[in-house]
């Protein structure tokens, strides 16, 4: 009986120290005891354990940082475009120090890594339709029926080369008939 009253307090003072050490996991319980059960050595009533305050002295980690945004491929474009602006139109010009409209978009977006078609019209007809309502910046806006193209800049605003003696410049979403718009 001595060796066997021994062997338990052994086998308990191991468990005591194994839950002081946290070496034993225990499921969490809300607010009251919960049984454990340690073969050969007996169950035990575990109460809920406090959070580990913190050490005086030893400052708490800083928390990781916020993930940078991801600019999308619109938005690459869309800077691009912006670096343009006060550039001359010329027809048929795709770039890099002047342009026609459908010529500013390719450009651009070629910046962001994306080869656009080089047409209003083909450009209305590629990448995902988006409405009027869901532009987001950097949406390749159509205009007078495909015949002419920007790029959505965000309040209502897009960024184009618009005709003759006019530099690529922004003018307001509004100010022309839209036909739709395309996401790339």
């Amino acid at each position: 009986m001595a060796t066997q009253l021994s062997k338990r307090s052994i086998c308990r003072a191991g468990v005591a120290s194994a839950v002081v050490l946290g070496a034993i996991v225990v499921p969490a319980a809300p607010a009251m005891a919960a049984p454990v059960n340690i073969p050969g050595v007996g169950t035990f009533d575990i109460p809920e354990i406090p959070a580990i305050p913190a050490i005086p002295g030893i400052p708490a980690p800083a928390p990781a940082p916020a993930p940078a945004p991801v600019e999308t491929a619109g938005e690459k474009a869309l800077h691009a475009a912006e670096s343009k602006i006060g550039s001359p139109y010329v027809y048929g010009a795709a770039g890099p120090s002047s342009f026609d409209c459908s010529g500013l978009v390719q450009w651009a977006y070629k910046q962001a890594g994306l080869n656009l078609p080089r047409t209003s019209q083909a450009q209305l007809g590629a990448g995902a339709p988006v409405s009027q309502g869901d532009l987001r910046p950097g949406d390749v806006v159509s205009f007078y029926g495909g015949g002419h193209s920007g790029i959505y800049a965000g309040n209502g605003n897009v960024v184009h080369a618009s005709t003759s003696g006019q530099p690529v410049k922004v003018a307001a979403l509004s100010s022309m008939p839209f036909t739709g718009a395309r996401r790339y």
